[in-house]
């Protein structure tokens, strides 16, 4: 009952509410990339949703207009403090989770939840175990149990088990604990990164 009914009515409720207010911080941020390369504001994003199904989710652009995508041995994104491929506005708006916030469409379209796994690329999609495949049973979220507790720390296994223990736990306390360990971490800006130890390990293990 609460994830199929009550979860989806509260996320669009506290979607219609707070748009509003960032209304002004769309604006900023919109003149802010703008001003920086020229590029375009928003990142259209392919990633997989509920039941595999793939969906476009937006961003803020943080990147340079046609920079590459560089992965790492295990599949996950590249992503390091000195990215040369991230513009001055990006490290600032990553740093902040900002370039997050226009996914709150994608809430209110109905294809995201405000607390469940952070969807991956397509190509992930045929790597996934069939025994973890159950996390896709919840709607991806802005930000969920692995975000809030390990961020952009974890290695795509580590973030694949923290989803299926997500999907098979959720609750509406524990979505209230995942909410406001989220500010927290985005206060203290902690695993923005991966460390250079842990892409060093990856690349290590790839050898």
């Amino acid at each position: 009952m609460y994830q199929k009914v009550v979860k989806p009515i509260i996320d669009f409720l506290l979607c219609i509410l707070v748009i509003p207010v960032f209304i002004l911080v769309f604006i900023v941020v919109a003149i802010a990339i703008k001003c920086c390369d020229g590029g375009p504001v928003f990142y259209n994003a392919p990633r997989i949703g509920k039941d595999g199904k793939l969906f476009t989710m937006y961003k803020f652009r943080t990147m340079k207009v046609n920079a590459p995508d560089i992965r790492l041995p295990d599949g996950s994104t590249y992503n390091s403090e000195d990215d040369p491929r991230v513009t001055r506005v990006g490290k600032i708006l990553r740093s902040t989770s900002i370039d997050e916030l226009p996914q709150l469409f994608n809430i209110i379209s109905g294809k995201m939840s405000i607390i469940g796994p952070r969807p991956d690329t397509p190509d992930c999609l045929e790597t996934y175990p069939e025994e973890s495949k159950i996390f896709l049973t919840a709607k991806p979220g802005i930000t969920g149990y692995n975000q809030a507790y390990f961020r952009n720390s974890s290695s795509l296994e580590e973030k694949l088990a923290n989803d299926v223990y997500y999907a098979k736990n959720i609750s509406f306390a524990f979505d209230v604990k995942i909410f406001f360990k989220t500010i927290v971490t985005v206060l203290k800006r902690e695993n923005v990164y991966r460390s250079e130890s842990a892409i060093n390990d990856e690349e290590g293990d790839s050898k």
